[in-house]
């Protein structure tokens, strides 16, 4: 894993990146070639072309992103990622297309962008398939010794999906004196007969993983230490979980981790730079999306002759009270009691009207003021209502801190977890919510906000 701009990015699949962009802009050239039988360089159009393969490639990459086939963690089967990937071309054509048209002067030609098309969809095909069947293969893994044998070492074993353990493999839990039985499977205990360093060099260890419950009673600073020098990594529990599961796991997280890992600035250049992004960014989707929110008004208003928005007391940052405005998506008076309820699967008071707007997510499209009115932002945690606030600051650790930043309408745990509708969920989103308030930065908003177009098009999470 790489820390680009605070955010963690496998380096494999930026690797995948570069070289995809490389075949992007090479399948220009090969279809320059196929189309006329001549080089573009022998024609002396080398340079000239370069420009518009850059923009094609980069509006190619744009679409995959935005599809997911650039994330480490994507829950998809061959098929499924196939499918994506037809649609991100899909999507990539009907862009260029209106590229094309505003800008004449980078129009390829009919011939070569068809042509370049077909080779760049086929290079990315067979790229994929070759990157996919060599990133699991067990020797370009890091290897790694887990230093511990407790409940948080077990921690490890409980990662059950492949694309969480995607990178790296457990090589070994090392117990320590004092600890008790081990929680891990005995026969991948493995116990040093000499210095810690001999054994790390034996075994090929890559990088120790520090997971000990108690640490001031059995941690070997000192041979640690020594591997440190020596050139192995060392990292802790939480640092691993959060590099590589890009959240902060609370079960092995304490106080005193919070205070001296990196993370948590918020000064006011990196502030300026997040509300300048959110204006321009709200005032773009609502100038693009007005036709769509005119249609839905209109429908939400036809379909009962009721109020067409909703408003609902939130808690935004620094535990201030806001009104968010949505579409009205349930029927009139959907909380007679005036209890907060969770949205359930197919809840009975969503009308058939809010199914379809809160499936595409364009319910949420009215926040687009609230960002105005400077209440939200477009990328954050989503905003919370004051009776869970509550409840959760008493149960959950930690859960206050994810009022740090401005609420959003897109975030980090809503690209990367289901909807939330039980106290358990709770839980799970605000570990995702935890290391978006300890790393965002605008690169990370504009990551989240590509990928959320995936959120959207798969409904992922809709209720």
């Amino acid at each position: 894993m790489l820390r680009l701009f605070s955010h963690y990015v496998s380096k494999s699949f930026l690797y995948l990146e570069i070289g995809e962009f490389l075949l992007f802009v090479a399948a220009v050239y090969g279809a320059y070639a196929t189309r006329f039988g001549a080089s573009p360089i022998a024609q002396g159009e080398g340079w000239g072309l370069l420009g518009k393969a850059v923009v094609l490639a980069l509006v190619l990459m744009l679409c995959l992103y935005a599809f997911g086939l650039y994330q480490k963690n994507i829950r998809a089967s061959r098929y499924g990622i196939l499918a994506r990937m037809i649609a991100a071309f899909a999507a990539a054509f009907a862009l260029l297309g209106i590229l094309f048209y505003v800008f004449p002067s980078l129009f390829l030609g009919r011939g070569i962008f068809l042509i370049a098309m077909g080779y760049a969809f086929a290079a990315s095909v067979l790229v994929r398939s070759a990157f996919y069947r060599f990133i699991d293969l067990e020797q370009f893994k890091r290897r790694i010794l887990v230093i511990g044998t407790g409940e948080k070492a077990k921690k490890l074993t409980e990662l059950r999906r492949k694309a969480d353990r995607r990178g790296w493999r457990i090589i070994g839990f090392l117990r320590l004196k004092g600890e008790r039985a081990p929680q891990v499977d005995e026969q991948r205990v493995v116990r040093p007969d000499g210095p810690l360093i001999d054994l790390v060099r034996r075994l090929e260890v890559d990088e120790l993983v520090v997971a000990i419950d108690e640490r001031r009673k059995s941690l070997p600073v000192e041979e640690i230490l020594d591997c440190k020098m020596s050139g192995v990594e060392v990292v802790d529990l939480p640092s691993f979980f959060e590099r590589h599961l890009g959240k902060i796991v609370l079960e092995v997280t304490n106080p005193s981790w919070l205070i001296f890992s990196e993370g948590f600035r918020h000064g006011w250049v990196k502030e300026g730079l997040k509300r300048a992004f959110d204006i321009v960014a709200s005032l773009s989707l609502l100038i693009i999306a007005s036709p769509v929110m005119l249609v839905t008004a209109l429908l939400v208003y036809l379909q009962d002759r009721g109020p067409v928005f909703y408003k609902q007391v939130r808690v935004g940052k620094n535990w201030r009270l806001f009104q968010v405005i949505k579409f009205r998506s349930m029927v009139v008076d959907a909380e007679r009691g005036g209890r907060a309820q969770w949205a359930s699967r197919d809840d009975p008071r969503v009308t058939p009207v809010g199914r379809f707007i809160r499936k595409t997510r364009i319910d949420e499209l009215p926040q687009l003021f609230n960002v105005l009115k400077g209440e939200m932002s477009i990328v954050g945690p989503r905003p919370e209502r004051p009776e869970f606030v509550e409840q959760f600051s008493e149960t959950i650790p930690f859960y206050a801190e994810r009022h740090r930043v401005k609420p959003g309408i897109t975030g980090w745990a809503q690209i990367s977890y289901p909807y939330g509708a039980t106290p358990e969920d709770a839980v799970e989103k605000l570990q995702y919510d935890l290391y978006y308030v300890k790393n965002y930065n605008l690169f990370l908003d504009m990551a989240i906000l590509l990928q959320t177009v995936e959120v959207v098009l798969w409904g992922k999470g809709a209720r």
